[in-house]
């Protein structure tokens, strides 16, 4: 019996559960026959439960409310938590010896669970680092592309959008820290908010203006890829966002947003000649986020990762059958080249 451990009931984690829930035929490898949603707020809860009693659940949905068990009787965790409580999640996780699925994106969050990494290896237990829309997704399309080159010099992504209110408040965050680039073997800090580049992203989001900010997706890429003389993060802002950056956030979110976007783009050699390839997806974030975690979450129970400890999506999985199952729950992949097409 498949049991899944899922910490957030927001706007992502809710939908992680219904995925699971309504994937997989009985008796097969990813099947989750029990989902175990946590959450702090009874309202989120309550609103969870509503959504997925129109999810095939069956009874196969149970709550936990705080304060919670310190093991995880389950066999993978996803952690789809605001800031703050990820690593406690993921120090449990690895003592009890079970995976875990962190589809957070940011930066401080990301490294403090990195120092994890050893205990991870010498246990053989998978941590997938940054499985949302990106890092997530935009790691594995930088796989794809990477895959086409004899030699990768350099690594752009760049992203559009925010899944929740949660997700939200941290990219308003990002904008007003440090950003980090990987340049010329050496980590180089740039000011939040500077750097502006216009950026084209699939249809409907089209042309955005992008900024640096404290992005976790040059580290987890530097590690999948070593040899990448440069690797950058942007994310779209306006002006405003630039301005009330250093501010508290005083503006309530949507409890989700609206449609976003990725776009990864790789320069490099092929043959003889110097290329760039860009590939994009645009999708709500929340449903992109959710679907690369769940999709995750089936290849962890299937055991197809490429690796036992603790990586990033990137190293993880084997990129186009990635592509193709998230594909499946509609996530489909665009390449740049004079004119859309469909990868």
């Amino acid at each position: 019996m498949n049991r899944v451990a899922i910490l957030g009931a927001g706007a992502v984690g809710t939908r992680v559960a219904r995925h699971l829930l309504a994937d997989g035929s009985a008796g097969s490898p990813a099947a989750v026959d029990r989902v175990m949603l946590r959450d702090v707020d009874p309202e989120r809860l309550t609103g969870a439960l509503a959504v997925l009693d129109g999810a095939d659940s069956e009874g196969r949905v149970e709550v936990e409310h705080a304060p919670f068990p310190e093991e995880f009787d389950a066999d993978v965790v996803v952690v789809a938590t605001p800031r703050g409580t990820q690593l406690a999640a993921v120090k449990s996780a690895l003592s009890g010896g079970v995976p875990v699925v962190l589809s957070g994106d940011g930066l401080a969050e990301t490294v403090s669970v990195v120092r994890l990494a050893d205990e991870a290896g010498e246990r053989g237990v998978p941590v997938v680092l940054g499985a949302g829309f990106a890092p997530g997704l935009s790691c594995v399309l930088a796989a794809h592309a990477c895959s086409w080159f004899d030699q990768v010099d350099e690594i752009h992504v760049a992203k559009a959008g925010a899944g929740g209110p949660a997700c939200a408040l941290v990219h308003h965050r990002a904008l007003s820290r440090l950003s980090y680039d990987w340049r010329g073997d050496v980590w180089r800090r740039r000011p939040g908010g500077s750097g502006r580049e216009l950026c084209w992203f699939p249809e409907p989001v089209g042309p955005m203006d992008c900024y640096r900010a404290a992005l976790p997706d040059p580290v987890l890429l530097h590690h999948a890829f070593p040899e990448v003389g440069r690797i950058t993060a942007r994310m779209a802002a306006t002006r405003i966002d630039r301005l009330t950056a250093p501010l508290p956030m005083l503006s309530p979110t949507h409890v989700e947003g609206g449609v976003g976007a990725v776009r990864v783009e790789v320069r490099g050699r092929r043959g003889t000649t110097q290329d760039v390839c860009v590939l994009g997806v645009a999708e709500r974030p929340a449903v992109a986020a959710a679907a690369v975690a769940a999709t995750t979450v089936e290849w962890v129970l299937a055991d197809r990762l490429r690796v036992r400890g603790m990586a990033s999506l990137a190293e993880m999985v084997e990129p186009v059958s990635f592509l193709s199952d998230v594909g499946d729950r509609g996530l489909v992949a665009e390449i740049f080249e004079g004119e859309h097409a469909v990868v």
